[in-house]
């Protein structure tokens, strides 16, 4: 009641008692109905302490740690990307980039001590691709966008007119290749940066596609990695005397650079030991490796960087692994057994999970979390059930982790075989082993959604601060007494379930031709490769190819709502209506090079809507009555206005005034009902679908 009475002592002690009474009932109703928030359920229980304080959400962390929730989708983000504070201020900055094609991209400032919903001021806007956030060696904020590495003062009344440009011009979204191939999205435009302590700046050039592989025979170098100007490469800028990068007027040439280091597909996680460029101290990165279809190769990669040293993409995976690709390559000339015997390369210092996506890594130091104190936090991103982690490494005196003799185990969420050891082509190898910080961040219906961490930054009271572009949220990590709770259990669609749905697709006829259709045209076209092989392997019957690729994709998170395309990611990455990356990769150019292709997608709209038998109805909108519940009365959640379910049965015989449908959108489901087939909602609650 301190800071209660602090603020209202003015006031009589019967408004006090009257707020007090209100406070606790609040306080009840959160604990019996809780509050959602980016799809996380949000009850009475915080993390942290005073005005930093902040509701607790439900994630499987190390004991000792808890996860609060400073801003969600009350407060407007878009796809929030990185984090830093102010120094000397209890403010941060966040970058938001507003999705992948647009240009809307936004730096805000953050203060997490303002009411919820208004906690962002906009300080600058139609920023392409902003990204990466660092304070240099001058304690001066800068910031990446696609093409330039500029600073801005964030306090200022008017930021944009602080705005100075150090480095412009680099390689970003739209690029010409050597070879004079345009490209209107270059696969990784994005710009993560560091400076060393004598303020030289070292810029990540991320590749301009997956693997470098064309249709023809590959029997010359990859292009684009070649030169002075090399992508999937480093870049390093070296500031005059004194240290500082003077800020560019118009007509002023770019500062020279030269190629730090090569064959890096994509540096988004870059660390540099506090001691670094000393003799010995470790300058890391976290490679995202390609995109092969096995959903455990090649893993990712952690690189000790050194100058003039080449790292392997495209022709090198794992450790020492050459791409079967570019044997003509590996065969003469410059890269000659580069991957297992040429000066130039360099292995892997160790690999980490496959597919994890690293897109943040720094070093602890802080006084908060001392038994963090010098270790390496690498942040995983990636969809896969190896990503949506925060991993904590043991480094030595000079800041590399330390690996350990194969094997090595890290763990796989949601999966029959829990761990998995790190593993080549030639079986088990040494790796760094880890601890997780946050483990496998996957979903739980009425707890939590699948998270994907992105920007991370260690505040000056020794906080770490993170952002999460999947729901669009900033999570402060705090510390928490006892010992950590059990693991949440995994919640995806059972197989009992799938093979219902697969058995509905199976009994249409039209459906049938449906998905035959997209297997062809959309999924073996455009598809495989990306990620996944979708389930098809060789020797497979024609009918034995659709039931592989439905099942994949229904057993994916949130990809498909039976009856609701509108509603599922499928069909939002297709069309390229969200904030994540269009799939396929330059899927903005098919409906015009494929008069085909937009029809496919109706297709598959089409599919989706009408796999359960049934009359598809939508929630009312202005009815209080969106609660559904099972059989047996019990209450399974609540359905927004407008979604869409599919009724099997208009009036349910066996409960009087209700309609018995499908299961609806998952992330509504209370995650005590998951395993029925069928739910009750009132009929007053339903209309057609229009």
């Amino acid at each position: 009641m301190n800071h209660f009475t602090l603020r209202c002592g003015h006031r009589s002690r019967r408004l006090m008692a009257t707020a007090f009474t209100v406070l606790l009932g609040l306080a009840s109703a959160a604990w019996s109905e809780p509050l959602r928030k980016s799809g996380y359920a949000i009850g009475a229980e915080t993390c942290g302490s005073g005005d930093l304080a902040f509701p607790r959400i439900q994630l499987d962390m190390k004991g000792g740690f808890c996860a609060g929730l400073v801003a969600s989708e009350d407060d407007h983000l878009k796809f929030p990307r990185s984090i830093i504070q102010v120094p000397g201020h209890d403010l941060f900055v966040v970058a938001d980039m507003g999705g992948w094609g647009h240009t809307d991209g936004r730096l805000l400032l953050l203060d997490p001590r303002a009411p919820a919903g208004k906690r962002f001021k906009e300080l600058l806007t139609a920023i392409e691709y902003p990204f990466g956030l660092v304070i240099g060696p001058d304690k001066k904020l800068y910031a990446s966008s696609a093409e330039t590495i500029f600073r801005v003062d964030p306090l200022a009344d008017n930021p944009r007119s602080t705005v100075e440009t150090i480095i412009r011009h680099l390689p970003g979204r739209r690029i010409t290749l050597p070879d004079g191939t345009k490209l209107d999205e270059s696969a990784h435009p994005l710009k993560q940066f560091v400076f060393d302590k004598n303020g030289r700046l070292f810029v990540n050039i991320g590749s301009h596609s997956d693997d470098c592989i064309t249709p023809a025979p590959i029997n010359r170098p990859c292009a684009a990695t070649e030169g002075a100007d090399a992508m999937a490469a480093i870049w390093l800028f070296t500031p005059p005397a004194g240290g500082i990068f003077p800020a560019l007027k118009p007509n002023d040439p770019n500062p020279a650079h030269q190629v730090y280091a090569r064959g890096l597909r994509n540096s988004m996680a870059l660390a540099l030991h506090p001691s670094f460029p000393d003799t010995g101290y470790a300058f890391l990165q976290g490679e995202n490796g390609r995109d092969l279809p096995d959903i455990f190769k090649p893993n990712e990669e952690i690189n000790a960087i050194e100058p003039g040293k080449h790292y392997g993409w495209p022709y090198c995976y794992d450790l020492s692994t050459p791409s079967p690709e570019f044997k003509a390559v590996l065969q003469s000339g410059p890269y000659k057994a580069l991957c297992t015997g040429n000066a130039l390369y360099k292995a892997p210092l160790s690999l980490m999970p496959p597919h994890g996506a690293p897109l943040a890594m720094l070093y602890y130091h802080g006084a908060k979390f001392p038994e963090l104190e010098g270790k390496l936090l690498v942040g995983l991103h990636g969809y896969r059930p190896t990503g949506s982690r925060v991993l904590i490494y043991d480094v030595d005196d000079h800041g590399f982790p330390k690996p350990s003799p194969a094997p090595v185990r890290y763990h796989v969420s949601c999966a029959a075989e829990a761990t998995r050891s790190f593993q080549t082509d030639t079986g088990e190898v040494a790796a760094a082993p880890f601890e997780e910080l946050i483990a496998g961040w996957h979903r739980v219906n009425g707890t939590r959604p699948q998270g994907a961490p992105v920007g991370m930054t260690v505040a000056e009271d020794g906080a770490i601060w993170l952002v999460e572009d999947k729901n669009q949220t900033v999570i402060r990590i705090d510390r928490a007494a006892g010992e950590a709770p059990q693991p949440l259990p995994c919640d995806m669609r059972s197989q009992a379930q799938i093979d219902q749905l697969a058995a509905f697709v199976a009994r249409d006829a039209q459906n049938r031709d449906r998905l035959t259709t997209l297997r062809k045209g959309l999924v073996e076209k455009h598809c495989v490769g990306c990620h996944s092989d979708f389930g098809l392997k060789a020797g497979q019957s024609d009918a034995d190819k659709d039931g592989a690729v439905l099942r994949f994709m229904l057993s994916q998170d949130g990809w498909i709502y039976p009856g609701d395309p509108d509603s599922g990611k499928l069909r939002t990455r297709l069309r390229g209506l969200g904030a994540e990356k269009l799939m396929p990769p330059g899927g903005e150019n098919l409906a015009r090079t494929e008069p085909r292709y937009a029809r496919l997608l109706d297709t598959a709209d089409l599919l989706v809507a009408r796999m359960v038998p049934g009359t598809r109805m939508r929630i009312k909108s202005g009815s209080p009555q969106r609660k559904f519940f099972s059989k047996t009365n019990q209450e399974c959640g609540e359905i927004p206005a407008a979604k869409v379910v599919v009724v099997t049965q208009r009036s349910a015989v066996d409960k009087s005034g209700f309609s018995r449908f499908f299961r609806p959108a998952d992330p509504y489901l209370n995650g005590e009902c998951t395993d029925g087939d069928g739910y009750y909602i009132r009929q007053e609650s339903l209309v057609p679908v229009q």
